[in-house]
């Protein structure tokens, strides 16, 4: 699989990216360790060098299982973890990586992101400027490579700029969430952010493997999205049939399509769940 320049690194990731959300399996269901940690190493098989994760995915159980998959080919992958709001203060973002590398079995993180803004989920407000002080801080230690945001606002993103170099934006995108592309996606071309867009596939909703008549558990994460409920999901399931003759013609996959279109946007790359 060719690989790109991650922002202005020299860090080359996948184009395609693994995600682990599923692997914490809080929110999700039947999932089973044994079957994630194969998946990951056959990701690695296939080509997809690059990984991402975030403590909060089962309050860290997703980056031990990483960790895990991968620690004995670390010099094959490139590991991105995210650091939740709720440890934004200088001191918490500096222990916080100190326990997703333990977590990893890793000395280094390649991409470190900032999951979401200060304040999000009832969290502290805690100024950027501190916050990007403990990222400089550890990247000038050498505990990571690059810094990232993900869910942040084009505003947000000059805010965090100021104080350092951003090299990442991981914003939902898909064809079927495109709100990224009249803000975050002019600034992160003109400023070379790497756009890592997750939910890619809109939670498995454009592989094309759901009908009307599906239904989530409720501990399914995807019980409450709002795409997978009315009207929003028949709406969704009337776009996916206008691509299955695309797909046809093109001999592809709807999900295939879809991550293709994905790679076609400027400085994009795609997250994707196994």
């Amino acid at each position: 699989m060719e690989t790109r320049l991650l922002g202005t690194t020299t860090i080359a990731i996948s184009p395609i990216i693994l995600g682990t959300w599923q692997a914490g399996k809080k929110g999700w269901v039947n999932i089973d360790d044994q079957t994630i940690i194969h998946a990951m190493q056959a990701a690695l098989e296939a080509g997809i060098t690059t990984f991402d994760t975030a403590e909060i995915y089962g309050d860290g159980y997703s980056e031990e299982l990483v960790g895990q998959a991968l620690a004995d080919r670390r010099d094959r992958v490139v590991l991105a973890t995210k650091v939740f709001p709720t440890h934004l203060r200088f001191h918490q973002v500096i222990e916080a990586c100190e326990q997703s590398l333990r977590r990893l079995q890793t000395e280094v993180i390649d991409l470190y992101q900032i999951h979401w803004p200060s304040g999000s989920f009832g969290s502290e407000e805690v100024p950027i400027g501190e916050t990007m002080a403990a990222m400089n801080h550890l990247k000038e230690q050498g505990k990571i490579r690059a810094i990232g945001v993900s869910n942040f606002s084009r505003q947000q993103i000059e805010e965090a700029a100021q104080h350092g170099r951003i090299d990442s934006l991981q914003p939902p995108y898909s064809l079927f969430w495109r709100g990224v592309e009249t803000d975050q996606l002019p600034y992160c071309i003109e400023h070379k952010l790497t756009v890592m867009a997750y939910s890619s596939l809109a939670q498995g909703l454009l592989t094309g493997k759901f009908d009307a008549a599906h239904r989530f558990p409720e501990d399914d994460i995807r019980s409450k999205n709002k795409l997978f409920r009315p009207p929003l999901y028949d709406t969704a399931l009337a776009a996916l049939a206008e691509l299955h003759p695309i797909a046809h013609r093109h001999r592809a996959t709807i999900g295939n399509l879809a991550l293709a279109w994905l790679l076609a946007q400027p400085q994009t790359t795609v997250i994707v769940g196994a």
